[in-house]
Formats: C-alpha cells, structure tokens, sequence
C-alpha cells in the first residue's frame, strides 16, 4: 500500500484550541449525557438575518441608504420577524438608517428591529438614541470579545476587569432603555472561552436584567472563529442550554462564521443542541468566509418536510436584490439559489433524472439527483438536463421532448446521441436545445 508522506505545511504551529466543555461519559444505567445527536429538527428557530450589519461590514463597498433600505424591504417581504439593521455608533449611515426606520412605517408592528453595540458608555449611548421613538420592539445587542486570546492581547484586561466593563455596560443599557426594548448579549468568540466564564456573565445579566418567559433575555454564542469540528461546537451549546440559570427566561441564540466551511453544520448541530435562534446572512455573506448562511439552513428544513417559515418561493427575486446591495455576485454552485445547482450534464444524471419526472407524481418527491423540486423556488425545469460532451442519450432526448416536443423513438436514441457527442466535442462547449433541434433536422431531414 502506497503511504501518505509528510507535507510541507508548517501544521506543528497549530493546536487545539477550543474551549473544553464538560461532557460526562455515560455509565451503565444512567441516561447518556450528550443528547444532542439523537435529536431532530422538526420546527425552524428564529431566523435572525445580519446582513445589514455584520455583512455590512464586510463589504468593500459598504451599503448605501437606498441599498440598505432595498434589502431590509426584502428581508420584512419574505417573512422575517427579528433583524439587526445596523451599528448606528459605527457610522452616520447606519445610524441615519435607524433613524430612517424609525420616523417611518417600514417597520410592521410583528417585527423586531436589533441594533448593536460594543459594552462602553459612549457608545451604548449613541446607539440608544438611535432607536428613540420607534413603536414597535426593539433588541440592544451589546457584545464583548471574552476569549483569553482577545482579553490578553486585544482589550489586555482581566477576566475581573472584562466582567465589569460588561455589567457597567449592562446597567447603562438598562438605565436608559425604554420599555419597549429587550437585551441581548454575544461573548465575542464563545467558542474559545472558558465556560465557567460564560456562565458567570449570564448569571449575572439574566439577573441583572430581570430574564422570565414573557421578557427574555437573548444570550447569542457566537463561533466567531471557527476552529474545531462542528459536534464540538454542538457539546458547548449543549453545555450552555443544560446549565444556564433562568433557563426559561432566556433565548438561547448563535452565531456560527464558516472559517474551516462548516458554518451550516455548526448551526444545524447546535440546534439539535438546544439553539432557538440563528443569526446569519442570506446566502452567508460576511467577514473572511462569511458568516453561517441562513437560506441554505432554511431550505435544508424544507427539504426534510419542515416549513422553514420564511418565503424562498421566488429565489431568484431574492438573489437578484442581495447581488444589487452586495455588489456581489453568489457562486453558480451556491446550494439551492446558484445557476447550475438544479442542472445535470453527466450522462447517468440525466437518464435518471429523465426517469424520475415520468413517474413522479403528487406525492412525495423522489427525483434522483434533485433533492428539492425546482419549482419549489421558482426554477423551471428546461436548465435540469443541458447537453455538453459528458451527455448521454436520455438526457439529449429529455431536451428535444420537454423543448420542442420531439420524441426520439428508442432505436434513434443512441444513434442521435454520437452525433450530438461529435459536435460537442468538435466544438468543445455546451450544446443549447436550439443546436440540438437543428443538428436533428440536419441528421434526419426532417423538421418537428
């Protein structure tokens, strides 16, 4: 057997780094200790979408007022109820946004606005006058990095010092909040903290901030960076949710990045770990490689027969406006919304597919190689088979019979299907449906 050798990559600099959560192992007679992946996801959490602010601030050419505007328009027209529109002491755009809001009816009385905000005077000051006079609820979200690496080298304070930065800036919130607003709170980079740590804060918060049921407090644990597989982020969610004081009154909430590109695993795992809540951006734009895409975890839950409560009905409408605000263009082989995600060259992809649509009926979907039915967001069915060298017969004859019509008897299939291999590869590109009909005629003699 051949070995593997030893790469070139400096990988000795690097080590585990995550922080370590309790997890009893189980004992003969006692209940499991890790729950989580036994679990299923049967009902979709609060959608929390950020692109307004976190993948605001990775763009780089940040938002304008009409670009911002257009894109919350969006987000409130497809279904959700909770957004975090901006960081309105970062800038004078965001904070004339919030403005914007608001003095104006954009806001509908069933959504929640977020604003956000580091934990120092100042600031939280500048941010509450931001979201002065606005009817409807309204979520502070402060945040402060807690990681050793963050408190040593970033902010060089002590665990001691962090905490009362935190609970000074907890109380000024508190002070100047009107009724209307609700508190949430991110240990920036959770995922590296000690736990004992995290769970002094919220003790202390969900106190300080009076958590029940019919006012929560929102605790968001962010993977900031990620840095270790996605189980390991499931067991410190599931740590948090089994420990936290006044559980009852708190929304426990994440906020997975998708550094090593597992940011949609960490957040379905840390779900099924007890999560409620999931921020994220549409299609997972955001800083370094994005923050956890929030319409892939949706349409995921639909394609498991769970209604992920948000309206992806017409995806391209919604890819069409997040290009524009972006001004930036989402991969053709981006999950569900990408050009080619629903399209099959190969060969054998194409005769099953063929094969599928001609027994499928109104029941359940079970179409080989396509896990949702296109025209479930909007897609129609003339892009799922295309011709190019790596084509097969059924998948050429798919094209004339769903295009044009034209049905290819079973002994012309395979004759027709070499000279459509000739031409492809003479050519070296694509064969459209209008090439295919007219290579038939000029094969044949005859015109359908």
């Amino acid at each position: 057997m051949n070995r593997q050798q030893p790469s070139p990559m400096p990988s000795h600099r690097y080590r585990d780094v995550f922080a370590k959560v309790p997890v009893p192992r189980p004992i003969q007679g006692a209940p499991v200790a890790r729950t989580w992946p036994d679990n299923r996801i049967t009902t979709a959490p609060l959608w929390v979408p950020v692109d307004l602010r976190d993948g605001n601030q990775a763009l780089a050419d940040p938002m304008d007022p009409e670009r911002k505007r257009k894109f919350f328009e969006l987000m409130v027209a497809i279904g959700y109820k909770e957004i975090e529109v901006g960081y309105p002491s970062a800038s004078t755009t965001d904070f004339d946004f919030v403005r914007l809001l608001a003095g104006s009816d954009l806001v509908p009385p069933d959504v929640t606005i977020v604003v956000f905000t580091p934990a120092r005077k100042d600031l939280i000051e500048r941010t509450v006058e931001s979201v002065a006079g606005i009817r409807g609820d309204v979520v502070i979200h402060m945040y402060t990095a807690t990681a050793p690496v963050w408190r040593d080298v970033v902010l060089r304070r002590t665990r001691d010092e962090l905490a009362a930065m935190i609970y000074a800036g907890s109380e000024h919130i508190q002070r100047l909040a009107g009724d209307n607003v609700r508190f949430q709170f991110s240990p920036e980079v959770y995922n590296l903290t000690e736990p004992d740590f995290i769970l002094e804060l919220a003790d202390h918060l969900t106190k300080q901030w009076d958590a029940t049921a019919e006012r929560p407090v929102i605790l968001n644990l962010p993977a900031t960076v990620e840095v270790a597989t996605p189980n390991v982020y499931a067991d410190q969610i599931e740590y948090m949710h089994q420990n936290l004081p006044r559980r009852d009154g708190v929304i426990l909430s994440v906020h997975p990045h998708n550094d090593r590109g597992t940011g949609v695993a960490c957040a379905e795992l840390a779900v099924l770990a007890g999560a409620q809540r999931v921020e994220g951006c549409v299609f997972g734009n955001g800083e370094r490689t994005g923050n956890v895409d929030i319409a892939t975890l949706a349409l995921n839950l639909h394609a498991q027969g769970v209604d992920p409560m948000i309206d992806f009905s017409d995806i391209d409408r919604i890819k069409d406006v997040v290009e524009y605000c972006t001004r930036m263009p989402i991969h053709p082989r981006h999950p569900y919304v990408g050009e080619l995600v629903y399209t099959a060259f190969s060969g054998t992809h194409q005769d099953a597919i063929r094969k599928g649509f001609a027994v499928q009926g109104p029941g359940f979907w079970e179409v080989p190689y396509l896990p949702i039915d296109p025209a479930d967001v909007g897609r129609g069915y003339e892009a799922v088979v295309r011709v190019n060298s790596q084509s097969g017969k059924g998948g050429i004859a798919h094209v004339l019979e769903s295009v044009y019509g034209v049905r290819l008897p079973a002994e012309q299939e395979a004759v027709f299907a070499r000279h459509v291999q000739e031409y492809t590869d003479r050519t070296g590109r694509e064969a459209s449906a209008a090439e295919l009909k007219a290579l038939y005629e000029e094969v044949y003699g005859c015109s359908n």
